[in-house]
């Protein structure tokens, strides 16, 4: 088994006395030089000290090439950076957010923040931008308006050695789609309201997946008796494969269709009915469709 080497120790005297002898011994394990009894000094070989400044260069070096990936990270990621310094001038800016401020990048290093994006200046944001400039205090929130009219923007603000940054995300698409999403459940709780019309959600497989009440009223049954049923089972022999054509063209064109056809109660009656089946469509592929149900003249 290996063992350490114990350092030499001489007091400063003694080493001066014998340099040549303990720069010998330097050669082969270091030479602590002592004052007063505690060790002040060190003496070590030319090419251990190369090995210790070698370590060193090291350790920059890989501090500068991390700064570096830093910054490269910066440049290429989707969301916009911007640093702005104590007086709100931009001192850095990359290239999305210079896409998302319409100008030139050389154009906005020294601009000032509210002269490059007028539109905050006064805005609930301006005061967040203030506060992280004379307190470091972070913010994060989705704001209006903030560069241009109904566009929404996911806003971070950090302190930084400069001053701050601004870390800015479109998400506009993403709050229309919860906009869009709040709008259907509205028309479905006003379908729900008007108290005549059945629908009902079924798989790409035409499996049933839920009904709502004036449906499962029309039939004369609960939910769990439909359930996974085959919804063409439901409608009358004659008209399932108008049905089952119908939903092909559905998902083939995406377009709407609809089909007059019978439904069948649980006591054997055929209700005359029209169906208007809409796609329920997932982000890669069709989840299957909707299906309304309203009554008609037979």
């Amino acid at each position: 088994m290996a063992t350490v080497q114990e350092p030499h120790r001489v007091s400063a005297a003694d080493f001066i006395r014998g340099f040549a002898n303990w720069r010998l011994q330097s050669a082969r394990s270091p030479v602590v030089v002592t004052h007063h009894g505690k060790d002040a000094h060190v003496l070590i070989s030319l090419d251990d000290y190369r090995r210790l400044d070698g370590d060193a260069v090291d350790v920059a070096g890989a501090t500068d090439r991390l700064q570096q990936s830093l910054a490269g990270l910066a440049e290429s990621i989707r969301d916009g950076v911007i640093l702005i310094d104590r007086q709100l001038r931009i001192v850095a800016a990359n290239p999305a957010a210079c896409d998302m401020l319409e100008r030139p990048c050389a154009d906005l290093i020294g601009a000032p923040l509210m002269t490059a994006a007028p539109r905050i200046e006064g805005s609930l944001l301006a005061h967040h931008i203030v506060r992280l400039i004379d307190h470091r205090e972070r913010f994060a929130g989705d704001v209006p308006d903030v560069l241009r009219p109904r566009q929404w923007l996911r806003v971070d603000l950090l302190p930084a050695p400069v001053g701050g940054a601004l870390i800015l995300r479109d998400v506009s698409d993403a709050l229309s789609g919860f906009a869009a999403n709040d709008a259907r459940q509205a028309l479905l709780a006003a379908v729900e309201a008007q108290g005549e019309i059945g629908h009902a959600r079924i798989s790409v497989r035409e499996a049933v997946e839920a009904a709502n009440d004036t449906l499962l009223e029309m039939i004369g049954v609960d939910a769990a008796a439909i359930r996974r049923v085959r919804f063409s089972a439901l409608l009358a022999i004659g008209y399932r494969a108008a049905f089952a054509e119908g939903l092909e063209e559905l998902f083939r064109s995406g377009q709407p269709v609809q089909l007059a056809s019978q439904i069948v109660t649980r006591d054997g009656d055929a209700i005359a009915v029209t169906l208007t089946i809409t796609e329920v469509r997932g982000p890669y592929v069709s989840d299957g469709a909707v299906v309304l149900v309203t009554g008609r003249a037979a």
